[in-house]
């Protein structure tokens, strides 16, 4: 049977506008700092900001401070009208400056990575291609998959998180997933293996995670019972487009209860767990590394731990003259810079400079994600030259430098590099409990 592809409509963006009436705008006789005013016209905004940055400067003290609540309280829609800097400000403004915007920053990439973790709804499915077209629709996600389209499947009156939908469908189905064979918005849906247990069952949601324990091995140590452990294979699973970045599980936030009410403890084995993350395979195994318990029980009751990780912001698009070299561009917290178009034998190596400001570790151990971002030339006619490899060249706790390969022939100065890539990161954690996991 030909593969069908479901989903592949792309959702509708909504877009809120501001309907400007005939009235003119109002203009403030009265300003009140303490209190931001809650209008939504960016010329009014503006303004204001401008206003409460000069108050930034004041000679009272509790009108700096106001000034400095008022930016805040205004939100992520000031973002834009935040000067980088300011000439003639003192060093307190300019700190008080700086702690709005990576307030702001924050507020906005919180309000990005929060908005991912989708809910869905499944209110008027009756069929697999029905649930499976309602999941694309609020995801985003595509479905490849063999299926008949006609199965049928029960409607859910609830709205729920991504994998929780999915996982019902799946159930009803008979269907798995082989994440090996999608890609970062694709799952390839198989059947499922005959003695599969269901999926909701096995499963727990935290977020954009699903989290499922798939082996449990014990080992006893006779003559040296400190070496005594029981391991506990976990698959986790990221909502597709939502690649976290820097993945751990701290040890020490692992606890669980047995089901003769003993705890279970788990070992000294180091700090955190590290779990790798691609975007191109939306999920990872890991273990957990507990002590072996003593007498016998037949599961675990429940087993709970915190999912840490950065969360990438909303994907911003650079674009940047091959003729203008040296020309920075900031999106957010993120620099762009071409350093240099060199040839290099029948080809121009482009040197890309990226710098990103609190970074937290996203560039340090975790930075592959980085170099997973997109990156073209569109040459003068509107042809794309994908870069044929890279050389990183430099490599900071903030940044990287990194030289691309194109073949460009003698368009190089009509060119511009366009560069995709999220524009802010934000520390995320979740907490988990799983619970029922059978014993050996």
């Amino acid at each position: 049977m030909v593969g069908n592809m479901t989903g592949k409509r792309r959702r509708l963006g909504f877009v809120l506008g501001l309907i400007v009436g005939g009235a003119t705008l109002a203009t403030a006789q009265n300003t009140d700092i303490s209190n931001s005013p809650k209008n939504l016209d960016p010329i009014a905004l503006k303004a204001d900001v401008l206003e409460w940055i000069d108050e930034l400067d004041a000679d009272s003290l509790s009108k700096r401070k106001a000034a400095e609540r008022a930016l805040i309280e205004a939100g992520p829609p000031a973002l834009p009208f935040l000067p980088e800097s300011k000439p003639g400000i003192s060093i307190e403004a300019a700190e008080r400056l700086a702690r709005v915007r990576k307030t702001l920053m924050q507020k906005r990439t919180q309000g990005e990575t929060e908005s991912d973790a989708i809910r869905v709804s499944l209110a008027e499915v009756s069929n697999l291609g029905e649930a499976l077209e309602a999941i694309s629709r609020d995801s985003g996600v595509e479905f490849d998959h063999d299926a008949e389209a006609s199965l049928s499947i029960n409607a859910v009156t609830s709205p729920l998180s991504f994998w929780h939908a999915l996982d019902i469908v799946l159930d009803e189905a008979n269907l798995d997933i082989n994440f090996y064979a999608g890609d970062e918005s694709t799952l390839k849906l198989v059947p499922r293996a005959p003695e599969r247990p269901s999926r909701v069952d096995s499963a727990a949601y935290a977020g954009v995670y699903r989290i499922e324990p798939t082996a449990v091995t014990s080992r006893r140590s006779l003559n040296n019972p400190s070496l005594s452990a029981l391991n506990i294979s976990v698959e986790i699973a990221w909502q597709p487009r939502t690649t976290p970045i820097g993945l751990t599980l701290p040890v020490d936030q692992l606890s669980g209860k047995l089901d003769d009410g003993a705890r279970l403890q788990p070992q000294e084995s180091g700090e955190s767990i590290d779990v790798a993350t691609n975007t191109d395979i939306a999920f990872s195994e890991f273990f957990l590394p507990m002590k072996l318990p003593g007498g016998q029980p037949q599961k675990i009751a429940s087993l709970s731990g915190l999912i840490r990780a950065l969360l990438p912001g909303k994907k911003q698009t650079f674009e940047l003259p091959l003729s203008q070299t040296g020309d920075e561009k900031t999106i957010d917290d993120m620099t762009v810079v071409v350093e240099a178009v060199r040839p290099n034998g029948p080809l121009h190596e482009v040197r890309l400079s990226v710098e990103l400001k609190d970074a937290e570790r996203s560039l340090e151990s975790h930075r592959h994600w980085i170099f997973e971002n997109e990156v073209h030339v569109e040459r003068k006619d509107g042809s794309r030259a994908d870069h044929l490899g890279y050389e990183v060249y430099r490599q900071t706790t903030t940044g990287v430098g990194v030289g691309y390969l194109f073949e460009l022939g003698d368009a190089v100065g009509e060119s511009k590099l366009i560069y995709r890539s999220p524009t802010a990161v934000l520390p995320s954690e979740v907490p988990f409990v799983i619970q029922d996991i059978l014993l050996p």
